[in-house]
């Protein structure tokens, strides 16, 4: 049974964790992120965005769910983390497989995590973008997000890789009430 209009698109449990945390770095890190538009490649060293330990730590929080999107293999070609705060959901750990990129599955997951807030009586959507992601920014903005003007600093950590130039965060959010 699918809680979500579209069928390709399921919460995910923890046996999707490796399959998550693949995709995660294909779409943001290395090589392969470069195939699609959403790379920091270009901002952040190494092929690393995130481990298993990190992904099933995340999805084992209270109020935190992935949304996967499965194509007819039952491969996982996008995800996204939902996680409850309050009368909020933070999004965040979007990817689509780079070379997929552009046909719809974001917009859908999109979609999809917006039906979910407002499923747990949420008023909002929000998140956190690198600011040198300008493409990015304006691709949430045609989509109804807003920057907030908060910023955050970026912290270089042991797990995501080393910043190539000096990066924070811009707060972009969505009312959905």
């Amino acid at each position: 049974m699918h809680i979500f209009q579209n069928p390709n698109i399921t919460l995910a449990g923890t046996h999707h964790v490796a399959a998550i945390t693949k995709l995660l770095n294909a779409a943001y890190r290395g090589e392969t992120s470069k195939q699609g538009w959403t790379t920091e490649a270009n901002l952040i060293e190494g092929d690393k965005r995130s481990d298993e330990k990190n992904v099933e730590g995340i999805m084992q929080q209270a109020g935190s769910v992935f949304l996967i999107y499965k194509n007819l293999e039952q491969e996982i070609i996008g995800c996204v983390n939902l996680q409850k705060h309050v009368d909020k959901i933070y999004l965040g750990m979007f990817s689509v497989l780079p070379r997929l990129q552009g046909a719809g599955i974001g917009k859908q997951l999109l979609k999809a995590a917006e039906a979910y807030t407002l499923k747990l009586n949420c008023t909002a959507v929000y998140m956190s973008v690198i600011t040198a992601r300008l493409e990015l920014i304006d691709w949430y903005k045609r989509h109804g997000y807003a920057d907030t003007g908060e910023r955050k600093a970026f912290i270089e950590d042991n797990l995501t890789g080393k910043h190539l130039q000096p990066l924070e965060f811009m707060v972009l959010q969505k009312s959905l009430d």
